[in-house]
């Protein structure tokens, strides 16, 4: 084996990676393609270049990016160390100045003797693999080349060249006086039953889907809200790439006022407990973990602003208070089917030499990837020490990303750090502010 750990990639993850792994007396080569390529989307030369917006969302404690970052400081996060030292003003938030930033990050790589950086873009692992252990963490604009021996290695037919993902909510938050549990055409079966004994019954049922029914006036007062909201501006690369695979909730509401009603909100195979009649429109909701504590609306994947997705779907009846744990996007995003391919390690279980980091490996945002690298970073290094590897609890934030993108799901998207993905507490706690500051204190603890 090799005398260093090579890391494809000068992003996020790998300048976590690489750091974590020079710290531990480890060589490190790190391959970035810039300047002589740039992809779609990178404009400077610099390292860890920040292409999105300047924040790396809230620094409070009951937020779950703002325990995942405490979290990353108890660790001696190379990044999230730079970001505290060049941040901006902006209340509550980490932002930080976006060239200070990677300049700052770039000094610190270029500086370490223990790594050595490459610039030289790489088309082929197989041939790093078989030499020694190798970091991918190329990003969600990964080049054609290197996604295409990707695909080979991790014996994928096809990576994901987009991301389009439906809006995710607690299922904590929706309200089960309207929502009730069934599957399709189950719901046919159903005996005559009064709405004590319905109520009842969900308490105590619990499959894979929520159903949330809508009279005539609902859905024609949430339609016209969808097609009038203010929607996200793409890139044209990103353009070509998603509308050919997937359809925009509002762009198929659009095609007509009954679109909806005859795809993803077709209320066929059931009635409303309520009133013992179908529906008029029914939108699903799926489970999207093994604890159930989170639920994607189905088919709503979806171009609108953040705000605006938090406004025109609580209008759907039952979502009303609901806490959106994570919003629906759709843009280039090359990733790999993490739950089935990597363990909570972020290593590949078929290849033990390589491992991915950043938004290549499932994880979405800026600390996620930080997290997911030195995670990845510290793991390569006590593989290469042939020591058993570190896995980081499910109680913290750390964990529960690493548990979640590990964790087999047929219907995986990239996920962000939220409380959802969390163990819930033992006691049920109704205050919301509370409940997340224990989970805040017992993820830290746990650390």
């Amino acid at each position: 084996m090799k005398d260093y750990i090579t890391v494809v990639g000068g992003g996020l993850s790998g300048c976590e990676a690489a750091y974590q792994i020079a710290k531990r007396g480890i060589k490190v080569k790190l391959y970035e393609m810039k300047p002589k390529k740039f992809s779609d989307a990178h404009t400077n030369e610099n390292l860890a270049e920040i292409v999105c917006s300047n924040s790396f969302k809230s620094n409070l404690h009951t937020n779950a990016c703002g325990l995942l970052k405490e979290e990353l400081r108890k660790l001696d996060s190379l990044l999230i160390k730079i970001a505290d030292k060049t941040s901006v003003p902006a209340g509550q938030a980490l932002a930080v100045d976006r060239e200070k930033f990677s300049e700052s990050i770039t000094q610190e790589i270029k500086h370490n003797p223990m790594i050595q950086i490459i610039n030289e873009e790489i088309k082929n692992i197989d041939k790093l693999a078989k030499e020694g252990i190798v970091i991918i963490a190329t990003g969600p604009l990964t080049s054609e080349s290197l996604s295409e021996n990707i695909a080979k290695i991790t014996g994928e037919d096809k990576l994901y060249f987009y991301d389009a993902a439906a809006p995710i909510v607690l299922k904590d938050s929706i309200n089960f006086d309207i929502a009730f549990f069934g599957d399709r055409y189950n719901q046919e079966k159903k005996k005559e039953e009064t709405i004590e004994e319905w109520k009842k019954r969900q308490s105590n049922n619990n499959p894979s889907y929520i159903n949330l029914p809508m009279n005539k006036e609902e859905y024609e007062y949430f339609y016209n809200q969808l097609i009038n909201a203010e929607i996200v501006q793409l890139h044209e690369f990103e353009k070509r790439e998603i509308f050919e695979g997937c359809m925009p909730v509002e762009i198929m509401a659009k095609r007509g006022i009954d679109t909806l009603r005859f795809g993803p909100l077709k209320p066929v195979g059931f009635d409303d407990p309520r009133t013992g009649k179908r529906p008029y429109a029914i939108v699903q909701l799926r489970q999207d973990n093994e604890e159930g504590t989170i639920y994607n609306i189905v088919g709503f994947q979806t171009n609108l602003k953040f705000g605006e997705q938090k406004r025109v779907f609580s209008l759907i009846p039952g979502l009303e208070n609901a806490d959106f744990i994570k919003y629906g996007v759709m843009h280039r995003n090359t990733y790999i089917n993490s739950s089935k391919l990597l363990d909570e390690t972020y290593n590949l279980k078929n290849n033990k030499n390589i491992f991915f980091a950043g938004q290549i490996s499932g994880v979405e945002g800026y600390v996620e990837s930080i997290s997911s690298g030195l995670v990845a970073g510290i793991n390569a290094v006590n593989l290469y020490n042939e020591k058993e590897k570190l896995r980081f609890s499910e109680l913290t934030m750390i964990g529960a990303l690493s548990k979640y993108i590990s964790t087999y799901n047929e219907k995986f998207q990239p996920m962000n750090a939220n409380f959802g993905i969390l163990p819930q507490l033992e006691k049920k706690i109704k205050d919301k502010k509370l409940k997340y500051k224990m989970l805040a204190d017992r993820a830290l603890d746990n650390l």
